[in-house]
């Protein structure tokens, strides 16, 4: 049973280290090489290709290819293609094209962001095999994944790296040695059925079925609507706080020379609530959970807009903490909830699906809309000749309009999603 726990560590450390190595500093990057009108875009993507890949990638791993070598395939093209981005950046300097590096940026990510669901659906099996608690035996080893995200996040920071394209060549290097780990995991059994009756279950669409649900279709409504939030300060939140660098009084600060340090303040806080997942959902059920999830992420886009580097830096921090709560008890309480609420035969499906609501639909919306808002309120060329003063005035307008906009969903969730919990 700890050999187990400890691979699964392993899987999910890498399995976020490869994305914490340019999730956060991405923005950061594209701004001082001549694409900061793109940033959206490039975080967008992500959501874009999450419409389809992990659904489909989930699909064959139900049926056809075992969930652990999938993730390896998957984990090795994905690689490959971030490394390419990389070397192209480096070896181009300020004179990379957007197509170029948006493409194979594009390649990478759309074979990486199933493995979010794949990595979730590996640790299910085995953990089910072992006759462990999945509720209870997996937020400690999902936290791993969080450790695995601060680190390199913490390492493109201290080695210079994050307005550069080695934050790339990191993260390829590590998807590779990910792809090979993943082989070394447990056997992950498909669900051949040969008496599948339709194109539907033959192709593992079942899940698509939970639609006609009320209580599914209401969660996974409200989870694409949560999603909007999810990657909001991951794109904007760097630059915004390299912004202040700008102004005087701020240029030396701390939370301006090291954003990403700063930052991972979010991701440290996550390996704490994480832990608290267990209790919560036994004491407070899905509703409840969700519902601070939502309230969180309202405090997380208030504090920015209210805080600064200098004597309102204490917001920045309370922000970062409050992320813990936002980000993990919607995102894993939420898997535990879809694997819970749904037939083994179709769990791969499921995540699929549930990625495809918040990464996919949710983050699209959010990521191309929060682009528009800050282009609006910040971007514009009457606020830049304005000065650095009316920037950043236009920053807190936007992480506002941020907030407001959580506050809606949470109380329309309070609102329509029934749930009956029965405490333990």
């Amino acid at each position: 049973m700890k050999n187990m726990k400890f691979r699964l560590i392993v899987m999910n450390f890498l399995e976020y280290a490869v994305w914490g190595a340019y999730l956060t500093c991405m923005g950061t990057y594209l701004a001082k090489h001549g694409l900061a009108g793109h940033i959206g875009i490039f975080y967008s993507i992500q959501g874009i290709v999450s419409l389809f890949m992990p659904a489909l990638m989930g699909i064959v791993a139900d049926r056809w290819i075992p969930a652990q070598k999938l993730l390896s395939l998957c984990h090795a093209l994905a690689g490959a293609f971030m490394i390419g981005a990389g070397v192209y950046g480096i070896s181009m300097g300020a004179d990379i094209q957007f197509g170029i590096l948006f493409s194979l940026y594009t390649l990478s990510v759309a074979f990486f962001m199933p493995t979010i669901a794949l990595a979730n659906s590996v640790a299910y099996t085995c953990l089910g095999k072992a006759g462990m608690d999945t509720v209870k035996d997996f937020p400690p080893i999902r936290v791993f994944g969080t450790v695995g995200f601060i680190a390199t996040m913490w390492a493109v920071d201290l080695l210079g790296f994050q307005p550069t394209a080695w934050q790339f060549i990191v993260s390829g290097c590590l998807s590779i040695a990910l792809a090979a780990y993943s082989l070394t995991l447990p056997e992950c059994e498909t669900k051949k059925n040969v008496e599948t009756k339709s194109i539907v279950e033959a192709l593992g669409l079942q899940a698509f079925s939970l639609f006609k649900q009320k209580k599914m279709a209401i969660f996974f409504i409200f989870s694409m609507l949560l999603g909007v939030s999810l990657q909001i300060t991951n794109g904007f939140a760097n630059p915004f706080l390299t912004s202040f660098g700008e102004l005087e009084q701020y240029a030396d600060t701390f939370c301006v020379q090291h954003a990403n340090i700063l930052i991972s303040i979010s991701q440290i806080s996550e390996t704490l609530c994480i832990l608290l997942i267990p209790f919560f959902l036994k004491k407070f059920g899905i509703k409840n959970v969700m519902l601070m999830a939502m309230f969180a992420w309202v405090l997380r886009f208030g504090l920015f807009g209210a805080g600064d580097p200098g004597s309102g830096v204490w917001m920045f921090v309370l922000s970062c903490i409050v992320y813990g709560f936002a980000f993990d008890f919607f995102n894993i309480s939420g898997s535990l909830y879809v694997d819970q609420e749904t037939d083994p035969a179709i769990r791969s499906s499921a995540q699929g699906l549930f990625m495809m609501m918040t990464n996919g639909l949710g983050a699209t919306i959010g990521t191309l809309s929060a682009q528009a808002v800050i282009n609006r309120f910040v971007n514009n060329a009457e606020t830049i000749a304005a000065g650095p003063e009316a920037i950043w005035h236009g920053w807190q307008t936007a992480w506002y309009g941020f907030a407001g906009y959580a506050l809606v969903v949470a109380i329309l969730f309070w609102i329509f999603f029934e749930y009956k919990h029965e405490r333990e």
